[in-house]
């Protein structure tokens, strides 16, 4: 198995129908977790010209989850059932 990073986009205030929606998902997909993260709250953004704070926004990076799965294409059919809010990202970790 390789590992997948997954990177949830997207913020709308949890509802207990949200959060039961997530909870039901991590149950689904569980052999497949390596690490399901926790959810971000606020964030900054460094550069070499400043920093700027990261608020909860619709379309900010909210969260992340490390999963084992065959290919790209199989970590793709773990996200089937995710309540995805915006959107995910899906990155192979490259092995050293």
């Amino acid at each position: 198995m390789k590992k997948f990073v997954f990177l949830m986009y997207g913020f709308e205030t949890p509802t207990a129908v949200v959060k039961k929606a997530w909870m039901d998902w991590f149950t689904a997909i569980g052999d497949h977790i390596v690490d399901s993260g926790n959810p971000f709250s606020m964030g900054r953004e460094v550069t070499k010209t400043g920093t700027r704070d990261l608020p909860p926004e619709p379309t900010s990076l909210t969260g992340y989850c490390i999963m084992n799965a065959e290919s790209l294409d199989h970590a793709e059919k773990l996200l089937e059932d995710c309540p995805i809010i915006h959107s995910v990202r899906i990155y192979e970790a490259a092995s050293m």
